[in-house]
C-alpha cells in the first residue's frame, strides 16, 4: 500500500496553523488543480492533486479529525489503517474512553442510569431574575418580604408522563431510552445528544393537551425573602435552587433578587452616606440660631453659625447607613439653601431697602465675596 502524504505538507501549511490560513491554502491549491482548468495528460495528474488537496482540507477543518490526526496520524482518521489484533474490534474499548473525552467537550451532561454510566442527559435549570423596590428605611433596616415568581410543576391532567391520559410514553429507538447516540469516526466513539428524542431517551406519541408534552406546567410560586439591613441599589440577592427546575431530572437554576431603591423625599444616597437639602431663610442664615434637622433615627438639632452662607454643609457623623459589609454607619450631610423671601409687602420692601443701604455703607465686610467677584470681572473685561 502506498504511503499517504502528510495532510499538512499536502496543503503546505504547518501543524499551528489557523482555520482561516488552511482554508486560505486549500483554496489557493484548488484554484490550481481544478479539473476544470486544465486538458490531456495535465488533467488527470491535476485532478489527483485536486482530490488529495480536498481529502486534507476536509480532515483538518474539522476539529475532532484534527485533533484525531495531530495525535495518531492517518491511523487516528481512515479505519483502513488501524491496526493492532482485531482490527475494528480491538480498538473498542479504546474508542469508549475517548467518546466519554469529547463528551465532556462538546458540554453534554449525563445523569444516571443505562449501561456503562451512560444514560439520559440532564441539564440545570436557567437562573431566574426578580426586581425588587425597596424605601429607603427598608434598605437601611432590612425587612422580611413574600414575592411571587413563576415555577413548574407536574402536569396534573397526566402526572407528569407527558403523554394523553390513556397513552404513554414510549423508548425512543434511536438511542434505546438513553438520550445518547454513538457518532464515530474512524475508532473514536463521540457521544452526542439523540436528534430524536433530545436527550430525554421517550417519545410521546400523543402529548398532553394540558401541558404539551413537557409534563409540567408553569404556576405561580410564593417565596419568603429576607432582605439585609444596609442593603443598597443595584445589589443582588441569591435564593439558590429557587430558579427554573432543571431538565431529565437535572439540578434547579437559582434566583437573583435585584435590589431597586425608591426615590426618597428628603434623603439622597451615597454609599453608606446620607445627603439632604436644608433650606433656611437669609435672616437665620444672618443672624444664626439652632435648626431641627431630619435623620432615619429621628430628629437632630444643628447650629446655625452666623452669616452662614448657601451651600455651606453640615455632618452629622454616624447619622448614616451601615452597610452591608461596614462596621461602621455612614454620616449625614445636611447642604444648606438660604431662600429669598417672596411676595413682599411695600413696608417689606422699604425695610429691605434700607438695611441694603445701611450694609453698602458698612464697605465690602458685609459682602466679601460680592466685592471679590466684583473686581474679578472688571479685570477680566479690561483684560
Amino acid at each position: 500500500m502506498a504511503t499517504k502524504r502528510d495532510y499538512y505538507e499536502i496543503l503546505g501549511v504547518p501543524k499551528n496553523a489557523s482555520d482561516e490560513e488552511i482554508k486560505k491554502a486549500y483554496r489557493k491549491l484548488a484554484m490550481k488543480y481544478h479539473p476544470d482548468r486544465h486538458e490531456g495528460d495535465n488533467k488527470s495528474a491535476s485532478e489527483a492533486k485536486f482530490k488529495e488537496a480536498k481529502e486534507a482540507y476536509e480532515m483538518l477543518s474539522t476539529p475532532d479529525k484534527r485533533a484525531a490526526y495531530d495525535q495518531y496520524g492517518h491511523a487516528g482518521v481512515d479505519p483502513n489503517m488501524r491496526g493492532g489484533a482485531g482490527g475494528a474490534e480491538g480498538f473498542g474499548g479504546f474508542a469508549e474512553a475517548f467518546g466519554d473525552i469529547f463528551g465532556d467537550i462538546f458540554g453534554q451532561q449525563r445523569g444516571g442510569g443505562g449501561g456503562a454510566g451512560r444514560g439520559r442527559q440532564v441539564y440545570r435549570g436557567s437562573d431566574l431574575s426578580y426586581a425588587m423596590e425597596v424605601t429607603l428605611e427598608e434598605a437601611a433596616n432590612g425587612k422580611q418580604a413574600q414575592i411571587r415568581i413563576p415555577t413548574f410543576e407536574a402536569c396534573d391532567v397526566c402526572s407528569g408522563s407527558g403523554a394523553k391520559p390513556g397513552t404513554q410514553a414510549k423508548t425512543c429507538t434511536t438511542c434505546q431510552g438513553q438520550g445518547v447516540v454513538q457518532m464515530r469516526q474512524g475508532f473514536f466513539s463521540v457521544q452526542q445528544t439523540c436528534p430524536h428524542c433530545r436527550g430525554s431517551g421517550k417519545i410521546i406519541p400523543e402529548p398532553c393537551t394540558t401541558c404539551h408534552g413537557q409534563g409540567r406546567v408553569k404556576k405561580q410560586k410564593t417565596l419568603e425573602v429576607k432582605i439585609p439591613a444596609g442593603i443598597d441599589d443595584g445589589m443582588r440577592i441569591r435564593s439558590a435552587g429557587n430558579g427554573e427546575p432543571g431538565t431529565n431530572g437535572g439540578p434547579p437554576g437559582d434566583l437573583y433578587i435585584e435590589i431597586r431603591l425608591k426615590k426618597h423625599d428628603i434623603f439622597e444616597r451615597e454609599g453608606d452616606d446620607l445627603h439632604c437639602v436644608v433650606p433656611i431663610s437669609f435672616t437665620r442664615a444672618a443672624l444664626g440660631g439652632e435648626i431641627d434637622v431630619p435623620t432615619l433615627q429621628g430628629k437632630a438639632a444643628i447650629d446655625i453659625p452666623e452669616g452662614t452662607q448657601a451651600g455651606k454643609q453640615f455632618r452629622l457623623r454616624g447619622k448614616g447607613i451601615k452597610g452591608v459589609r461596614s462596621s461602621y454607619p455612614g454620616d449625614l450631610y445636611c447642604h444648606v439653601a438660604i431662600e429669598t423671601p417672596v411676595k413682599l409687602t411695600e413696608h417689606q420692601r422699604k425695610l429691605i431697602k434700607e438695611l441694603d443701604e445701611a450694609l453698602r455703607k458698612g464697605g465690602s465686610k458685609h459682602s466679601p465675596t460680592e466685592e471679590s467677584w466684583a473686581d474679578k470681572l472688571k479685570n477680566f473685561f479690561s483684560a
